[in-house]
């Protein structure tokens, strides 16, 4: 009975590493095709020769290496970070429709920042915000995102039913969209417009240095996620199996609330509120692996976000126009179809079925 098994497994495992490879193909050509869309043109064997070798034109170079290559890799960060954290709020609450925007999470990280940003409108010249700390523009974004988390984990402790703890993360994350109004009422013309366009979303906006936090805050966001891949594992089947395999349910969810935190903090940040990403893309590595262990669901969706994301900047470039469309609108328009479509089909590869 234990061949067939371990054959089986085998060749599951021999499908997933297809998989992989196909989609991480697909992501370095969407990387590339993301890097030669722009106002000025460039061929894209130039663009393959730049990026391997570092030498063409000064120009090209320039534009390739301080605006391109930055804002795919803000892009490439930000699918990957809203994706993971979309994957383990399902994964914690045990509910399809979880995420960092349906749950108010991303709402907090922009509480945060609008504290920052418009709170002290009144004292702080609007100049001096940009002199602000990269550090403090993050860590206001994870304080916030964090409070948001922290109640809904108040209320599930008393609450056991899912759907009201959706319902009530969602009201969390109107009342925070209420205070944000009310700062916006009360704040200076030149910084709510700063705001405004901020809300938007932008991966193109990002500079160097907000680049190297926002590398850094992923990684250690990751770093967490990838080390909760057991404790994911275990909460899938329910509090009561995870707890008769002597795991601290309380300690393990505040560990996974911790990563998507900085995760959808860090996103939220540096590149605006970017919606139903973290939404869509668990569903869709579901579907496409098959399964709903995290050791290969959560490598799958880290690529697939990317991916996602990268596709959804490519879109932002509308042709024949140098404007950028707004990338949590682009979002939005991905990402509300795939859900409809998923939540009509109702497949059985949902691990909540």
């Amino acid at each position: 009975m234990t061949e067939p098994k371990n054959i089986q497994s085998r060749l599951l495992s021999r499908k997933h590493l297809l998989i992989f490879g196909v989609l991480l193909i697909a992501l370095v050509l969407l990387f590339l095709l993301d890097l030669f869309l722009g106002s000025v043109r460039i061929p894209f064997s130039e663009i393959v020769r730049i990026m391997i070798s570092g030498e063409g034109k000064e120009e090209w170079v320039t534009i390739i290496y301080k605006f391109r290559f930055p804002k795919a890799i803000t892009a490439l960060l930000a699918g990957v970070a809203l994706s993971v954290s979309g994957l383990q709020m399902q994964t914690v609450f045990r509910n399809p429709l979880a995420g960092p925007y349906v749950l108010g999470i991303s709402a907090g990280a922009s509480l945060g920042v609008a504290i920052l940003m418009l709170g002290f409108s009144s004292l702080v010249s609007v100049s001096s915000f940009l002199n602000i700390g990269n550090w403090a523009i993050v860590s206001a974004a994870w304080i916030g995102s964090g409070l948001i988390l922290f109640l809904i984990l108040m209320v599930s402790m008393r609450v056991r039913d899912i759907m009201t703890i959706l319902i009530l993360g969602i009201m969390f994350g109107s009342a925070t969209t209420a205070v944000i109004s009310i700062l916006q009422y009360f704040s200076h013309e030149t910084s709510l417009k700063a705001f405004v366009v901020w809300t938007m979303g932008s991966l193109g906006h990002v500079s160097r240095e907000q680049l190297q936090v926002l590398s850094f805050s992923v990684i250690v966001g990751l770093g967490i996620s990838f080390a909760s891949v057991k404790l994911l594992n275990a909460l899938l089947l329910g509090e009561t199996y995870a707890t008769s395999l002597g795991l601290n349910v309380k300690a393990s969810r505040i560990l996974i609330f911790v990563s998507t935190s900085i995760l959808a903090g860090s996103i939220t940040a540096f590149c605006g509120p970017i919606g139903f990403i973290g939404i869509a893309v668990p569903h869709i590595a579901r579907m496409i692996f098959n399964t709903a262990d995290h050791r290969i669901l959560l490598s799958g969706t880290l690529v697939l976000g990317g991916i996602l994301l990268l596709f959804s900047d490519i879109i932002a470039h509308v042709p024949g126009y140098d404007t950028i469309l707004p990338i949590n609108s682009v979002t939005a328009l991905v990402g509300i179809p795939i859900v409809v479509w998923i939540i009509i089909r109702n497949r059985k590869y949902s691990a909540f079925s």
